[in-house]
């Protein structure tokens, strides 16, 4: 929510240059940019982006040119200098979200298989590029969950007088997935399909897993067909006609609308983590290339850690985001995090757990093969010695009576690139009631399924997938960046203009999660945080034409506001008028 903002400063004694600004990219890749953009020493530039920052999501990602003008600016004046842009000079300046035209074509048999799909999408990057993230990585899943023999998609990019676009929460997918979504309903409601069963008719089954769609992306294996289930089951999916009838007594149209989706999640492939034990103060000290803007890291990774280590979580601590002791990894974006986090920290920990059976064979006189490790204690099989982590860290530190090689404190370092995509998946229902006279709406009901793999923290998922679903619901119903077509004017250049989606919009969410592990993870983790965002423009927008489909609305445009629904009905009204009109 708060302004861009950063601050730096200049020491002439040494020639380093400091720089604090949030950040998600991470800050080993800004400060490598920015020493680029200095013609400086790597080793000269440190860059401190604390965590929580008020959310990420993609603007953040990336130098934005204030930021190397401060550095110069500090060396300049020979002090520290400081920026934190006003709203209005945000919504001008800031790397924006998703501008993304597609224009589509399925085909279909008699009998409801897709045959083939193709489409064009026109991205503007703006008056500069930034980014061609969410173009590819939208092109390439526009098939989506479904079996498509034969599809085609031209990806261009155009450059415009608006401001420069960047990958935002679920790069391009949401964009991809609108589209197939309403070409499936479309399809279902021009021809006589059952919208559901058309699309369970034509989704990718397990047996077909893992499964290469058309553009060549290789999905690992899901249970799709269960997902979707389950969330027709949770928004009682067979109970809405009566929900309709009931809405229509008091003047109102109800509709609700359907969809499944993908992602192929990737990211910068490279991560890192040291892990430091303490064994006299207790302690757990990890150092992890990835960056907390509020996802809950400190809660999550600390939990992973403690049970690698089998030492309670209130003794891990988090450390990121500063250059002075982070030397690699790739920060916070495209679901990364947990997925390559948790690759280094497993890979740290063996080191760790290896190191510490290690000293309890030395100290008790038997084999390593003899020293076991369960349920956070180290044994030595066939007898009752029993010793914590900590323990054994002390015997380190201490030393005495340990070879030389098993003396001192317990470190590891991991360091790991793992290339690839990750796919996590789901199937979300939403149910809208529009006043036909006005064009307001409200959302009553909203039901997300959302497979991650193995959930890490179940609750710290479903806060994800709350905050996701208001994201792209809000982008469907709401948000808007508009332009002047004729001199790029920004025309909601404040928060008077530009219709953020609160609370009050929405209903209590209905979550569940679905744990097929990933076999594309040693772990079996996918990627959790963006979930929500995916399906939500297409399911939010089918809901909004369900309602109308009567009054003779095809199609309304995003974001669907009451104006356009409004509008959208009185063009449908004067059509139906004229053709009654004609008939006679």
């Amino acid at each position: 929510m708060e302004p861009r903002g950063a601050a730096a400063a200049h020491d002439p004694a040494t020639g380093q240059f400091t720089l604090h600004a949030s950040s998600g990219v991470g800050v080993v890749m800004m400060r490598d940019q920015l020493a680029a953009t200095l013609g400086a020493d790597p080793g000269l530039v440190r860059v401190v982006a604390p965590p929580n920052v008020g959310g990420n999501f993609g603007t953040r990602n990336a130098l934005y040119p204030e930021f190397v003008v401060l550095a110069l600016a500090a060396r300049q004046i020979g002090r520290p200098v400081k920026h934190i842009a006003e709203r209005t000079e945000s919504f001008l300046s800031d790397y924006q979200g998703r501008d993304l035209e597609i224009e589509a074509e399925l085909a279909l048999d008699a009998e409801g298989n897709f045959l083939a799909f193709r489409s064009t999408n026109t991205a503007n990057v703006g008056a500069h590029t930034v980014s061609y993230v969410p173009l590819n990585k939208g092109a390439q899943l526009m098939t989506s969950l479904y079996r498509v023999p034969a599809a085609s998609v031209v990806a261009r990019a155009v450059m415009t007088n608006t401001p420069p676009t960047i990958p935002y929460r679920s790069a391009g997918r949401p964009e991809a997935m609108y589209a197939i979504e309403r070409m499936i309903d479309l399809a279902a409601r021009e021809h006589g399909f059952d919208r559901i069963d058309l699309r369970r008719r034509n989704m990718i089954p397990a047996r077909d897993q893992p499964y290469r769609n058309p553009f060549g992306v290789t999905y690992d294996n899901g249970a799709y067909e269960a997902v979707m289930q389950r969330a027709l089951d949770l928004a009682d999916w067979n109970g809405f006609e009566e929900r309709r009838a009931e809405a229509r007594t008091r003047g109102r149209c109800r509709g609700i609308g359907f969809g499944n989706y993908i992602e192929g999640t990737s990211g910068i492939p490279h991560e890192r983590a040291e892990i430091a034990i303490d064994g006299s103060a207790e302690s757990v000290d990890v150092i992890v290339g990835t960056q907390d803007t509020g996802q809950g890291h400190e809660t999550a990774f600390s939990q992973l850690v403690g049970g690698l280590l089998g030492v309670p979580p209130e003794t891990v601590r988090i450390r990121t985001g500063d250059t002075d002791f982070v030397t690699a990894g790739g920060g916070s974006h495209s679901g990364r995090s947990l997925r390559f986090a948790s690759i280094v920290f497993q890979q740290a920990s063996d080191v760790i757990i290896l190191r510490a059976r290690s000293v309890l064979a030395a100290i008790s006189g038997r084999p390593l093969e003899e020293i076991a490790f369960a349920d956070g204690l180290f044994h030595v099989t066939g007898t009752n010695r029993v010793a914590t982590l900590f323990e054994l860290a002390r015997h380190g530190e201490d030393g005495s009576g340990l070879p030389e090689a098993l003396r001192g404190p317990f470190r590891a370092a991991a360091d790991a690139v793992t290339p690839g995509l990750a796919f996590p998946y789901g199937a979300a229902v939403c149910e809208i009631e529009i006043d036909p006279e006005t064009g307001e709406w409200v959302i009553e009901r909203y039901t997300s399924v959302d497979d991650v793999g193995r959930a890490l923290n179940p609750m710290i998922v479903h806060g994800q997938t709350h905050g996701g679903i208001v994201q792209g619901a809000g982008q469907a119903l709401l948000e808007w960046s508009r332009f002047d077509d004729d001199t790029g004017q920004a025309l909601s250049a404040t928060m008077m203009d530009y219709a953020l989606a609160r609370a009050s919009d929405f209903p209590s969410f209905e979550t569940d999660l679905s744990e097929v592990p990933s076999v594309n993870h040693p772990m079996g983790f996918r990627p959790g945080g963006e979930g929500g965002t995916t399906p939500a423009l297409g399911v939010t927008i089918n809901a909004v034409l369900d309602a109308l489909a009567h009054l003779g609305v095809r199609h309304v445009e995003m974001p669907a506001t009451p104006m356009r629904i409004w509008q959208a009905i009185q063009d449908a009204r004067a059509g139906r008028t004229q053709s009654e009109g004609e008939d006679h």
